[in-house]
């Protein structure tokens, strides 16, 4: 595999279709996460979602809609939800959503909190937070996907959590974006162009059982 295949777009793909897919994917978390709260189950959570993205109309989804409640945001993305898994009083949750929209691929994530954890809320402020200070650190030095996962690691380190090694971020585009066969941001050995790649950002508690995920296309 080429650099150039791993970074290459088709004839479908614009920036400005990208933006409108992020935007909308992300409207989408707002919307989905604005009905969520305490004795929802994940399947629950999961099938509001579905609504809601038929509701604004996506082409479809490109990945499964994920929707995970305490102990299971510490799942990677290719791992089932629990249909009856419930959220608790005090609690944490993500959502992650692959949509097409327009035949280009959204991507975005976001976690949320109910109660009152304090370590629930530090963790989902310590994902976004990491996630944004990786983007400039991106901007400023055009570094590569590798150096940019060794600067997320350094990061969620000094601040007592733990990264999740096995989320390495990944491409988008027009759909499929897998004919590329680009792999994973965090094992990329040059500087990753400009809205086509997401950083993913998982990061899970030292000692206590949940994390907290965000994830967004990286935009100079």
């Amino acid at each position: 595999m080429s650099q150039s295949l791993a970074q290459a777009v088709g004839t479908a793909y614009t920036p400005s279709k990208m933006r409108h897919a992020q935007a909308q994917t992300q409207a989408a978390i707002t919307r989905i996460a604005a009905h969520i709260h305490s004795g929802m189950s994940e399947g629950a959570a999961c099938t509001l979602a579905r609504e809601v993205l038929q509701e604004m109309g996506m082409d479809r989804v490109w990945h499964q809609v994920i929707v995970r409640f305490g102990a299971d945001t510490l799942k990677i993305f290719n791992q089932k939800i629990t249909p009856d898994t419930v959220l608790q009083t005090d609690d944490i949750f993500f959502i992650d959503l692959g949509v097409v929209w327009d035949g280009i691929e959204g991507d975005a994530g976001a976690t949320f909190t109910v109660g009152n954890d304090a370590a629930m809320h530090e963790c989902a402020a310590a994902a976004h937070d990491i996630w944004h200070e990786c983007a400039q650190f991106w901007r400023e030095h055009a570094c590569s996907g590798q150096e940019l996962y060794r600067h997320a690691q350094n990061m969620a380190t000094e601040r007592g959590w733990v990264l999740n090694p096995a989320v390495g971020g990944h491409r988008v585009s027009e759909f499929p974006h897998k004919v590329y066969q680009a792999g994973d941001l965090s094992a990329l050995a040059e500087t990753p162009r400009s809205g086509i790649w997401v950083l993913e950002i998982q990061l899970s508690h030292p000692e206590r059982p949940f994390g907290a995920f965000y994830e967004d296309v990286l935009w100079d």
